[in-house]
C-alpha cells in the first residue's frame, strides 16, 4: 500500500442524464436520487484511494442550491479532502447541465466521511493524503475544523454533559414555549 496518495489519483467524475423516473410529483429530480448518486460516487472515491471496500460513516449538510430538472445532464465529482487512520473525507460537487443551452448551474455539494473495511468489516489503515496545493490544504483544513466542530457539538450537547440552565437565556428569543416540570 503508498504511504501517500495525491487526491489527483483518487479523483472520480460522473454524468448522467435525469429521466421522468427520477422525477417527483412537481416534475424535478429526486433530492433522495441525487443523495443516492452523491453516496455511490463517494463511495467510488474513497475506495479508489483506500483500494479497500468502504462505508459511509456520516454526511456532512447537504443544501439543494437550485432544482435539477428532468432531460438534463449532472455531473457528480469526488475528491479525496481529508485523510484520517482509517477515515477519509470526500468532497462532492453536483452540477446541472441543460442540453440545449449547455448552461451549467452548481447544484449542491456535501462532505461525506467514509471509512475503509477489510473483509471481516474491521476498520483498516488508509493512505495519507499528498497535498500539493493552496486548495488541497484549504480543503484539508477545512475538513479537519469540521471534524473538531463536530465533535465539540457532539460533546456540548450529549445529555450527560448537557446543562439545561446554559441554554433557557438563549431560546427566550425563540419560537418556543418551555413547560418544564
Amino acid at each position: 500500500m503508498q504511504k501517500f496518495k495525491s487526491a489527483k489519483e483518487s479523483n472520480v467524475s460522473i454524468t448522467e442524464l435525469m429521466l421522468p423516473s427520477h422525477s417527483n410529483f412537481g416534475g424535478k429530480v429526486h433530492g433522495g436520487h441525487i443523495l443516492n448518486l452523491m453516496d455511490q460516487i463517494a463511495f467510488a472515491c474513497a475506495s479508489k484511494h483506500s483500494q479497500c471496500y468502504c462505508v459511509t460513516a456520516s454526511v456532512n449538510r447537504v443544501d439543494f442550491l437550485s432544482p435539477v430538472e428532468v432531460g438534463e445532464l449532472i455531473t457528480l465529482k469526488a475528491s479525496i479532502n481529508y485523510t484520517g487512520r482509517t477515515s477519509m473525507v470526500v468532497g462532492v460537487r453536483v452540477e446541472s447541465e441543460t442540453i440545449t443551452t449547455g448552461k451549467k448551474r452548481h447544484c449542491n455539494s456535501s462532505y461525506f466521511t467514509m471509512v475503509a473495511k477489510d473483509a471481516n468489516g474491521k476498520n483498516i489503515p488508509i493512505p495519507g493524503l499528498l497535498v500539493d496545493s493552496e486548495q488541497g490544504i484549504r480543503r484539508y483544513s477545512r475538513s479537519k475544523y469540521r471534524k473538531e466542530s463536530a465533535f465539540d457539538r457532539d460533546n456540548k450537547f450529549d445529555s450527560n454533559n448537557f446543562k439545561v440552565e446554559e441554554f433557557l437565556e438563549l431560546l427566550k428569543t425563540e419560537n418556543v414555549k418551555i413547560e418544564l416540570k
